[in-house]
């Protein structure tokens, strides 16, 4: 039997009375109407349970400006599935099936979902409670009924942005950095173009990608509505943007037409506009094309040595030195052996182990796991919950500065529409917005003092990728299972005949060689 080397926490002490309740929120476009709504709903949740007796509001949750039909872009919709997983919500609180999906099948799919975990949704507007069986057939109806109105209002507006494309009269709802939208057309921004020319300019110098972004995050300079920190994938699509030649590749991406509406790369499926000249340029046609082939060159050096990179690699550390191991052939037969050692046997003693026995090791762990993690892992996961449950009931500090958070994301949607009537220039407006920004981050890092469950909540959900994995095993293996290793292995560290597989979640097993 595999030695667990973790210590599973104590049992929660307290039992909880109250029904412990979220809120979720949402609006489907950024108008003044919809605005007052996402800001009035929170208002609302926040308000409703404070002389309650029998409920407590644990957070609310909201999403903002973003399609329904879909629950793979709602952030926050996300993180309420994952906190009713980890056991922190009895019932759910929602304005209307609407705003809590579109799509009839995820929404069932949900409902039942958090039925199984225990868990009851209340509609408010259509007064469904999912405690009730004989509600599921209205949920059936109304979702469908919504899924309806999304599905024509996505197809009318579909059938308008290509038209506007074939004719070389779109423009994005968001432009790219460095520009601004004027008259329904893109401007250059002077502040954010020059941003856009540095990054031209250092990249054509040779400087790399990660060191770009490093270098911009390091001048505190912003990424604009989506990011707040510059990295060499955002980087990469500035270099590679069109549109700072001048020109505009039209319908780079396409929604699927029916739902769940998923967004995805072109590759032939629909015809693409390319115009030239659709705007003023920032960048020479010269120097982006030099980029172009920079980049090019780039990927196929990276292509290459990505494909020789070996599962194991990185991956095996000296118990006895640290240093990491290396790949080697012996008459036909590989070998994995200490850095430190290779050079010299003085420098460390740890002797090479077959590839073959590390493979061995791992699949006789896997095994093991199987057939008892019922007995290894479900305990440790369950003392873990209550734990988590016993640190979040009852803080209401993050309730508070989740509500802080709305108000601050309120005030946003506010002078970018100033901004848009022409009431904020430009300058105040990225005065305002980095003021905005700056007080977000400072309430994040108070809610992280505050919530010192991120680790724990980390820690349950690489344990569920773990129970999952076992789980879905029908019988045990026979081989080497290389996907199962890359998904749950983080080291695998050498000691004498032992080999001490650190798993995600941070259980440590062990096996000998």
């Amino acid at each position: 039997m595999a030695n667990v080397t973790v210590i599973a926490p104590a049992k929660a002490e307290s039992t909880i009375h109250k029904i412990r309740c979220a809120a979720y929120c949402r609006v489907s476009s950024s108008s003044e109407d919809q605005l007052h709504s996402y800001a009035a709903q929170v208002k609302f949740y926040g308000e409703k349970f404070n002389d309650s007796d029998n409920e407590e509001l644990i957070d609310i949750y909201a999403d903002e400006g973003i399609t329904g039909t879909s629950a793979d872009k709602r952030t926050e919709f996300q993180r309420l599935i994952r906190d009713c997983k980890r056991g922190k919500i009895d019932r759910i609180y929602t304005k209307s099936l609407s705003r809590f999906a579109r799509n009839t099948k995820e929404c069932l799919n949900t409902v039942r979902l958090l039925r199984e975990l225990g868990i009851t949704i209340i509609f408010e507007k259509e007064n469904i409670d999912t405690a009730k069986n004989t509600d599921e057939l209205m949920i059936t109806i109304m979702g469908g009924l919504a899924q309806e109105e999304s599905t024509s209002i996505s197809q009318n507006m579909r059938w308008s942005v290509r038209k506007r494309m074939e004719n070389g009269s779109f423009v994005q709802s968001v432009p790219p950095y460095g520009y601004v939208k004027k008259d329904e057309k893109l401007a250059v921004d002077p502040e954010t173009s020059e941003i856009v020319k540095d990054i031209f300019r250092m990249y054509l110098g040779g400087v790399g990608t990660n060191t770009i972004a490093q270098l911009l995050n390091d001048r505190g300079i912003l990424t604009g509505m989506y990011h707040k920190k510059w990295n060499h994938k955002i980087v990469k699509y500035i270099l590679s943007n069109e549109k700072y030649i001048g020109d505009s590749l039209m319908q780079k991406t396409y929604k699927t037409e029916t739902l769940p509406m998923i967004q995805k790369r072109n590759h032939g499926e629909y015809d693409q506009y390319y115009v030239e000249n659709t705007h003023e340029a920032i960048i020479s046609r010269a120097d982006f094309q030099k980029v172009r082939e920079m980049l090019s060159m780039s990927a196929s050096k990276f292509h290459r040595e990505s494909n020789g990179k070996h599962i194991l690699g990185s991956m095996i550390k000296c118990g006895e030195c640290g240093s990491t191991y290396k790949r080697k052939c012996n008459n036909g037969k590989y070998y994995w052996s200490c850095i430190e050692h290779d050079l010299s046997s003085q420098n460390c003693n740890s002797k090479p182990v077959a590839e073959e026995a590390i493979m061995q090791a791992f699949t006789s762990l896997c095994n093991k796991l199987i057939q008892h993690y019922k007995e290894i892992l479900l305990p440790l996961r369950r003392n873990l919950q209550e734990l988590n449950m016993r640190k979040f009931s009852g803080n209401t500090k993050v309730l508070d500065i989740r509500k802080d958070m709305a108000d601050f994301k309120e005030q946003r949607h506010v002078i970018a529409r100033l901004r848009k009537r022409g009431f904020l220039d430009e300058k105040k407006y990225n005065e305002k917005l980095i003021e905005i920004e700056s007080k977000m981050a400072k309430l994040d890092r108070e809610l992280k003092k505050h919530t010192k469950t991120d680790s724990e909540d980390e820690t349950l959900e690489h344990l569920d990728v773990l129970i999952d994995c076992f789980e879905s095993q029908s019988s045990i293996m026979s081989g080497f299972n290389e996907k199962l290793f890359g998904m749950i292995v983080e080291k695998v560290i050498v000691r004498n005949n032992m080999l001490e597989f650190s798993l995600i979640s941070g259980i440590v097993f062990k096996e000998k060689i």
